[in-house]
Protein backbone atom coordinates (compact mmCIF):
# COMPACT_ATOMS: atom_id res chain seq x y z
CA UNK A 1 0.00 0.00 0.00
CA UNK A 2 1.40 3.66 -0.81
CA UNK A 3 1.06 5.12 2.49
CA UNK A 4 2.15 8.58 1.05
CA UNK A 5 -0.73 8.67 -1.27
CA UNK A 6 -1.27 6.56 -4.95
CA UNK A 7 0.53 9.30 -6.92
CA UNK A 8 3.97 9.26 -4.70
CA UNK A 9 6.81 8.67 -6.68
CA UNK A 10 8.93 8.23 -3.90
CA UNK A 11 10.40 4.75 -3.35
CA UNK A 12 9.90 4.73 0.26
CA UNK A 13 6.31 5.22 -0.15
CA UNK A 14 4.66 2.13 0.03
CA UNK A 15 4.34 -0.03 3.89
CA UNK A 16 2.32 -2.29 5.19
CA UNK A 17 -0.67 -2.16 7.83
CA UNK A 18 -2.02 -5.25 9.78
CA UNK A 19 -5.27 -6.40 11.11
CA UNK A 20 -6.27 -8.95 13.97
CA UNK A 21 -9.43 -10.27 15.41
CA UNK A 22 -12.67 -12.16 15.53
CA UNK A 23 -14.38 -11.16 12.70
CA UNK A 24 -18.62 -10.99 12.05
CA UNK A 25 -20.39 -14.05 13.38
CA UNK A 26 -23.55 -15.50 11.83
CA UNK A 27 -26.12 -17.76 12.74
CA UNK A 28 -28.12 -19.99 10.34
CA UNK A 29 -30.86 -22.29 10.29
CA UNK A 30 -31.64 -24.64 7.07
CA UNK A 31 -34.67 -26.29 5.95
CA UNK A 32 -34.71 -29.29 2.94
CA UNK A 33 -37.91 -29.10 0.78
CA UNK A 34 -38.35 -33.23 0.63
CA UNK A 35 -37.70 -35.64 3.72
CA UNK A 36 -33.65 -36.28 3.26
CA UNK A 37 -34.52 -40.11 4.23
CA UNK A 38 -36.35 -40.42 1.18
CA UNK A 39 -35.08 -37.91 -0.94
CA UNK A 40 -31.83 -39.21 -2.00
CA UNK A 41 -31.76 -38.75 -5.66
CA UNK A 42 -32.14 -35.19 -5.10
CA UNK A 43 -33.35 -32.18 -2.97
CA UNK A 44 -33.20 -28.52 -2.14
CA UNK A 45 -32.18 -26.56 0.77
CA UNK A 46 -33.37 -22.82 1.96
CA UNK A 47 -31.25 -20.99 4.37
CA UNK A 48 -32.21 -18.06 6.91
CA UNK A 49 -29.76 -16.54 9.18
CA UNK A 50 -28.51 -12.96 10.53
CA UNK A 51 -25.16 -11.68 10.56
CA UNK A 52 -23.88 -9.88 13.70
CA UNK A 53 -20.83 -7.16 14.20
CA UNK A 54 -18.88 -8.84 16.60
CA UNK A 55 -15.79 -7.73 14.29
CA UNK A 56 -13.95 -4.74 14.96
CA UNK A 57 -15.09 -2.50 12.49
CA UNK A 58 -12.39 0.77 13.42
CA UNK A 59 -9.49 -1.54 13.66
CA UNK A 60 -6.63 1.42 14.07
CA UNK A 61 -2.77 0.68 12.47
CA UNK A 62 0.03 3.34 11.81
CA UNK A 63 0.49 4.72 8.43
CA UNK A 64 3.99 6.42 7.21
CA UNK A 65 2.97 9.35 5.60
CA UNK A 66 6.86 10.95 5.77
CA UNK A 67 9.74 9.05 6.03
CA UNK A 68 10.47 9.83 9.76
CA UNK A 69 6.65 10.27 11.12
CA UNK A 70 3.63 8.03 11.67
CA UNK A 71 -0.04 8.47 11.82
CA UNK A 72 -2.10 6.54 13.61
CA UNK A 73 -6.08 5.67 11.51
CA UNK A 74 -8.15 2.84 10.61
CA UNK A 75 -6.81 0.21 8.33
CA UNK A 76 -8.03 -0.23 4.65
CA UNK A 77 -11.83 -1.45 4.43
CA UNK A 78 -10.53 -5.07 2.59
CA UNK A 79 -8.82 -5.97 5.90
CA UNK A 80 -11.52 -4.63 8.32
CA UNK A 81 -12.23 -7.57 10.58
CA UNK A 82 -16.04 -6.30 10.47
CA UNK A 83 -18.23 -3.93 8.56
CA UNK A 84 -20.34 -2.68 11.86
CA UNK A 85 -24.00 -4.13 10.02
CA UNK A 86 -26.45 -6.27 11.42
CA UNK A 87 -27.48 -8.20 8.07
CA UNK A 88 -29.92 -11.04 7.08
CA UNK A 89 -28.51 -14.06 5.01
CA UNK A 90 -30.27 -16.12 2.33
CA UNK A 91 -29.23 -19.17 0.83
CA UNK A 92 -30.34 -22.03 -2.02
CA UNK A 93 -28.46 -25.18 -1.80
CA UNK A 94 -29.65 -28.04 -4.13
CA UNK A 95 -27.72 -31.41 -5.22
CA UNK A 96 -29.51 -34.07 -7.76
CA UNK A 97 -27.45 -37.55 -8.42
CA UNK A 98 -27.84 -39.22 -11.83
CA UNK A 99 -26.20 -42.63 -10.41
CA UNK A 100 -24.69 -43.18 -6.67
CA UNK A 101 -21.36 -41.77 -7.97
CA UNK A 102 -22.36 -38.78 -10.02
CA UNK A 103 -23.90 -35.89 -9.70
CA UNK A 104 -25.11 -32.36 -9.80
CA UNK A 105 -25.31 -29.44 -7.24
CA UNK A 106 -25.65 -25.39 -7.04
CA UNK A 107 -25.60 -23.20 -4.52
CA UNK A 108 -26.99 -19.15 -3.62
CA UNK A 109 -26.03 -17.08 -1.13
CA UNK A 110 -26.36 -13.02 -0.37
CA UNK A 111 -26.22 -11.35 2.45
CA UNK A 112 -28.44 -8.29 2.85
CA UNK A 113 -26.88 -5.26 5.11
CA UNK A 114 -29.44 -2.71 5.59
CA UNK A 115 -26.82 0.24 7.42
CA UNK A 116 -25.33 2.40 4.79
CA UNK A 117 -22.30 3.44 6.41
CA UNK A 118 -20.21 2.53 9.88
CA UNK A 119 -18.75 5.95 10.59
CA UNK A 120 -15.08 4.58 10.43
CA UNK A 121 -12.46 6.86 8.24
CA UNK A 122 -12.02 5.54 4.79
CA UNK A 123 -8.88 7.39 4.82
CA UNK A 124 -5.90 5.32 5.81
CA UNK A 125 -5.18 8.26 8.36
CA UNK A 126 -5.20 11.42 6.26
CA UNK A 127 -7.79 14.61 5.86
CA UNK A 128 -11.00 14.07 4.34
CA UNK A 129 -10.93 15.98 0.94
CA UNK A 130 -13.68 17.84 -0.37
CA UNK A 131 -13.84 15.42 -3.29
CA UNK A 132 -14.35 12.60 -0.29
CA UNK A 133 -16.90 14.60 1.06
CA UNK A 134 -19.06 15.60 -1.48
CA UNK A 135 -19.15 11.70 -2.56
CA UNK A 136 -19.20 10.26 0.75
CA UNK A 137 -16.24 8.59 0.04
CA UNK A 138 -14.67 9.49 3.40
CA UNK A 139 -16.50 7.07 5.38
CA UNK A 140 -16.62 3.42 4.99
CA UNK A 141 -20.29 1.82 3.53
CA UNK A 142 -21.39 -1.57 4.91
CA UNK A 143 -22.16 -3.03 1.80
CA UNK A 144 -24.49 -6.38 0.77
CA UNK A 145 -21.88 -9.57 -0.90
CA UNK A 146 -23.18 -12.65 -2.87
CA UNK A 147 -21.99 -16.20 -3.73
CA UNK A 148 -23.21 -18.89 -6.03
CA UNK A 149 -21.49 -21.77 -7.11
CA UNK A 150 -22.65 -24.83 -9.59
CA UNK A 151 -20.58 -27.97 -10.97
CA UNK A 152 -20.61 -31.74 -10.89
CA UNK A 153 -19.28 -34.76 -8.19
CA UNK A 154 -17.65 -37.59 -8.73
CA UNK A 155 -17.84 -39.82 -5.79
CA UNK A 156 -14.84 -42.36 -5.34
CA UNK A 157 -15.48 -44.73 -2.38
CA UNK A 158 -15.05 -41.92 1.21
CA UNK A 159 -13.60 -39.37 -1.63
CA UNK A 160 -15.54 -37.12 -3.51
CA UNK A 161 -14.11 -34.85 -6.24
CA UNK A 162 -15.70 -31.85 -7.55
CA UNK A 163 -15.27 -29.56 -10.03
CA UNK A 164 -17.22 -26.36 -10.83
CA UNK A 165 -17.90 -22.29 -11.26
CA UNK A 166 -17.61 -19.94 -8.75
CA UNK A 167 -18.82 -16.53 -9.06
CA UNK A 168 -18.65 -13.77 -5.43
CA UNK A 169 -19.11 -10.18 -4.69
CA UNK A 170 -19.90 -7.35 -3.80
CA UNK A 171 -22.89 -5.23 -5.37
CA UNK A 172 -22.36 -1.26 -6.45
CA UNK A 173 -25.86 -0.93 -5.33
CA UNK A 174 -27.32 -2.74 -1.77
CA UNK A 175 -31.01 -4.48 -2.01
CA UNK A 176 -32.00 -2.60 1.21
CA UNK A 177 -30.88 0.59 2.50
CA UNK A 178 -28.99 3.51 0.89
CA UNK A 179 -25.53 2.70 -0.74
CA UNK A 180 -23.28 5.64 0.09
CA UNK A 181 -19.94 6.04 1.48
CA UNK A 182 -16.66 4.15 0.40
CA UNK A 183 -16.73 0.42 -1.16
CA UNK A 184 -15.26 -1.47 -4.28
CA UNK A 185 -18.04 -3.02 -5.67
CA UNK A 186 -16.86 -5.82 -8.16
CA UNK A 187 -16.64 -9.51 -8.78
CA UNK A 188 -14.66 -13.01 -9.27
CA UNK A 189 -15.59 -15.62 -11.53
CA UNK A 190 -13.29 -18.81 -10.39
CA UNK A 191 -12.90 -22.30 -11.48
CA UNK A 192 -13.28 -24.55 -8.19
CA UNK A 193 -11.74 -27.53 -7.88
CA UNK A 194 -12.41 -29.66 -4.54
CA UNK A 195 -12.18 -32.64 -2.99
CA UNK A 196 -14.24 -34.39 0.28
CA UNK A 197 -13.72 -36.76 2.61
CA UNK A 198 -16.16 -38.30 4.44
CA UNK A 199 -15.22 -40.94 7.42
CA UNK A 200 -18.19 -42.07 9.63
CA UNK A 201 -18.59 -39.01 12.58
CA UNK A 202 -16.09 -36.59 10.81
CA UNK A 203 -15.56 -35.49 7.34
CA UNK A 204 -12.82 -33.09 6.07
CA UNK A 205 -13.13 -30.90 2.83
CA UNK A 206 -10.46 -28.92 0.50
CA UNK A 207 -11.48 -26.33 -2.15
CA UNK A 208 -8.91 -24.22 -4.07
CA UNK A 209 -11.49 -21.63 -6.48
CA UNK A 210 -8.79 -20.24 -9.15
CA UNK A 211 -9.79 -17.13 -10.80
CA UNK A 212 -10.64 -16.53 -14.19
CA UNK A 213 -12.28 -13.32 -14.41
CA UNK A 214 -11.61 -10.16 -12.51
CA UNK A 215 -13.71 -6.86 -12.32
CA UNK A 216 -14.37 -4.02 -10.47
CA UNK A 217 -17.57 -2.31 -11.04
CA UNK A 218 -18.57 1.47 -10.66
CA UNK A 219 -19.21 2.11 -7.00
CA UNK A 220 -22.24 4.97 -6.21
CA UNK A 221 -19.82 7.47 -5.44
CA UNK A 222 -18.47 6.61 -9.05
CA UNK A 223 -21.57 6.75 -11.41
CA UNK A 224 -22.12 10.30 -9.49
CA UNK A 225 -18.72 11.48 -10.55
CA UNK A 226 -19.46 10.47 -13.66
CA UNK A 227 -22.47 12.64 -14.08
CA UNK A 228 -21.05 15.25 -12.81
CA UNK A 229 -18.05 15.40 -14.91
CA UNK A 230 -19.50 14.29 -18.08
CA UNK A 231 -16.94 11.11 -18.42
CA UNK A 232 -16.41 7.92 -16.97
CA UNK A 233 -14.43 7.50 -13.28
CA UNK A 234 -14.20 4.13 -11.76
CA UNK A 235 -12.26 3.50 -8.74
CA UNK A 236 -9.40 0.50 -8.51
CA UNK A 237 -9.28 -2.73 -6.50
CA UNK A 238 -6.93 -5.54 -5.73
CA UNK A 239 -8.07 -9.48 -6.62
CA UNK A 240 -6.83 -12.60 -5.39
CA UNK A 241 -5.33 -14.94 -7.40
CA UNK A 242 -6.88 -18.18 -5.96
CA UNK A 243 -8.56 -18.64 -2.26
CA UNK A 244 -7.67 -21.81 -0.79
CA UNK A 245 -10.63 -22.90 1.54
CA UNK A 246 -10.80 -26.05 4.28
CA UNK A 247 -12.92 -27.35 6.52
CA UNK A 248 -14.08 -30.23 9.08
CA UNK A 249 -17.25 -31.61 10.10
CA UNK A 250 -18.27 -33.47 13.30
CA UNK A 251 -21.24 -35.25 13.72
CA UNK A 252 -22.27 -35.26 17.57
Amino acid sequence: MKHYGNSSKDPNARGTTNSFGIGDVRFSGYWWMFDPKKAHKGNIQWGLGIKLPTGNYNYLDYFNKKADSAVLGPVDQSIQPGDGGTGITFEFNGFYNFTHQFGVYGNFFYLVNPREVNGTSATRGAAPSASNKKYNTDVMSVPDLFMTRAGAALMVKQFTFAGGVRAEGLPSTDLVGGSRGFRRPGYIVSVEPSVTYVAQKISFNLAVPIAVKRNRTQSNADKRQSLDQNKHVQGDAAFADLLISAGITIKL
